[in-house]
């Protein structure tokens, strides 16, 4: 009679006997098998190289720890340390990164650029002319890749971060071959595909898609969508691995989610909060003798230059209006007579400059003049994180085809009272921390500058993109 026999009863010998090395031989061959097949892939694509932070950084540009969620309520930041082709490389070439003049002086004092003290000695308090530089206008690439390795924000393991910053300085490295006929399009294109190739490498990249991915390009948009290889400019904003990364520009097209306008870097980089402060208080107190000014030069090669009308206009007006005229390179990066007539005039005429945006929207405004825009792209589309969010509080627009057909924009801005332009004046004050890059690494202690706002803000729309009921076309 059979008998039925349970699982308990049955015994299953796994392990080999001791004393049987035939057994233990094919055990262990089929565990290495085991072994080399789960590990197939790693061996035919190896993990790619990773790069840490070099033991030659200064202290200086270690990040501190990260501080309390109530301090980065939107989440951390990392930033890619790239390897050195991509931006401390370019910046050792500066002798070559123009094709008329060297650039080491410019990108100088960790970009600020020279000091501009003693140009300014007696038109402004002395106490603050430590905080003037003369600034170039295409170094914001620098200033960020500087402040954000000390950012409160920025952590050192990329498994904590909400944002990956990317440190590739893409306007120098583009900026040296735009004025150059022997420049290929290849030329122009060079840095910008390598860098894609390396981050496509990272898994942080991989995984996102770059969605929670940023740079800063120290240029404006126009200059990285060359659309053929004939055109101006680099075509980097258009590569498909560029596609989904978050773009810091001094100028952005105003339809691409993907595009971020922060202000032009100007000469006034404030060392603390008290400078702010005292700036604010000395061209609130100003006294300011004309009405209007305007500084920039006529742009004769074009066809009813509207420089050119402006200029007039400036004249026909004596004593209301200061012209400051920037023919040639005059006015590069700024100069004292272009810090005075903002400081003794009410209105600043900003007319669209090379583009639509021009760095003297901010020196006007630091100034603590206020912004006459001609063109609502100007301003109006851009900056919406630094400016205030109604027009019309801090600036005025005229339509420029009006004053093409000879409306008269002393007569406009004579019909503001005084209520009015010191009310808006007022205004245009209140924002100047946002407008500012400070002079120190570690920012303003308890005041937020320009770089501040664009990173609070890159970091909000990284947690706002988390959300399941945002829409990623």
């Amino acid at each position: 009679m059979l008998h039925s026999q349970t699982l308990s009863d049955t015994k299953i010998y796994l392990i080999p006997s001791l004393y049987n090395p035939r057994l233990w031989f094919l055990f262990i061959l089929l565990t290495l098998q085991i072994f080399f097949l789960s590990n197939l892939p790693y061996f035919l694509h190896p993990a790619p190289h990773t790069y840490s932070i070099p033991t030659s950084t200064p202290s200086s540009l270690l990040a501190p720890a990260p501080n309390s969620t109530n301090q980065c309520p939107h989440g951390h930041v990392f930033v890619y340390n790239l390897p050195p082709y991509f931006n401390r490389h370019i910046l050792q070439s500066c002798d070559d990164l123009n094709p008329w003049t060297s650039r080491c002086q410019a990108l100088s004092n960790r970009a600020l650029g020279t000091t501009a003290a003693a140009a300014l000695a007696g038109v402004i308090p002395d106490d603050l002319t430590p905080a003037w530089f003369w600034t170039d206008q295409f170094v914001s690439e620098i200033i960020f890749h500087n402040r954000i390795l000390n950012h409160n924000c920025r952590v050192t393991d990329p498994q904590s971060a909400t944002a990956f910053y990317i440190p590739f300085y893409a306007g120098l490295a583009v900026g040296k071959h735009l004025w150059t006929n022997s420049s290929t399009a290849e030329d122009r294109d060079r840095h910008c595909d390598m860098m894609l190739t390396w981050l496509s490498h990272q898994p942080f990249y991989q995984k996102s898609y770059g969605w929670n991915h940023f740079i800063t390009m120290g240029r404006i948009t126009w200059d990285f969508r060359r659309s053929n290889d004939h055109d101006w400019g680099s075509s980097c904003i258009y590569k498909p691995r560029m596609r989904n990364i978050t773009r810091l520009l001094i100028e952005k097209n105003p339809w691409d989610y993907f595009d971020v306008a922060v202000p032009y870097p100007t000469g006034f980089h404030p060392a603390s909060a008290s400078d702010v402060t005292r700036w604010q208080s000395f061209v609130r107190g100003r006294r300011r003798n004309a009405l209007f000014c305007f500084a920039g030069a006529p742009r004769k090669e074009f066809k009813n230059d509207f420089r050119g009308v402006l200029l007039n206009q400036c004249r026909d007006s004596g004593n209301s209006c200061r012209a400051v005229n920037c023919s040639g390179s005059r006015c590069a990066n700024g100069t004292s007579a272009i810090l005075e007539s903002f400081l003794d005039s009410d209105f600043c005429l900003q007319p669209r400059g090379d583009s639509f945006t021009r760095r003297s929207i901010f020196d006007c405004m630091i100034a603590g003049s206020i912004p006459v825009f001609f063109w609502r792209r100007s301003a109006y589309l851009q900056y919406e994180w630094f400016l205030p969010e109604k027009p019309g509080s801090y600036s005025v627009f005229i339509d420029r085809n009006a004053v093409k057909n000879g409306t008269s924009v002393k007569a406009v801005l004579e019909s503001y009272s005084k209520e009015d332009v010191m009310k808006m004046r007022e205004k245009v004050i209140e924002y100047i921390p946002r407008l500012v890059y400070a002079k120190n690494n570690n920012g303003l202690e308890g005041m937020k500058d320009a770089f501040d706002v664009a990173i609070d803000g890159v970091l909000k729309r990284f947690k706002d993109q988390e959300d399941p009921s945002f829409h990623k076309w």
